[in-house]
């Protein structure tokens, strides 16, 4: 974790997820302006925002400053149907979930 950027893994969440700071924002429940903030004038978030920022995510902290830890045992399609999940909002989740159950109830 040596010269870990806080901002740019924040950067980097939303550029894998295609969203916009406003979609983040929304998605944490933090206001845009202190995101934008934060971002522009390069303050590092408080913990309780950062918890904000990864709820919004929809990732743990250890996720968040260890993106490879919890993915080191998976195939590169299963990293790379859970890089999608992870960025659908929740309700298509839920579909997702329900869509791959129908499927293995098939097998």
């Amino acid at each position: 974790m040596d010269n870990f950027n806080t901002l740019d893994r924040i950067k980097e969440l939303c550029e894998e997820r295609n969203w916009s700071y406003y979609q983040l924002a929304k998605a944490s429940g933090i206001t845009y302006s202190t995101l934008s903030t934060m971002i522009n004038k390069q303050n590092m978030p408080s913990l309780p925002t950062l918890l904000r920022l990864c709820q919004g995510f929809g990732i743990s902290v250890t996720d968040f400053f260890e993106p490879e830890k919890n993915l080191s045992g998976l195939t590169e399609e299963q990293k790379q149907c859970l890089s999608l999940f992870t960025t659908l909002p929740e309700q298509e989740k839920q579909l997702a979930i329900a869509y791959m159950k129908g499927l293995a109830k098939q097998l």
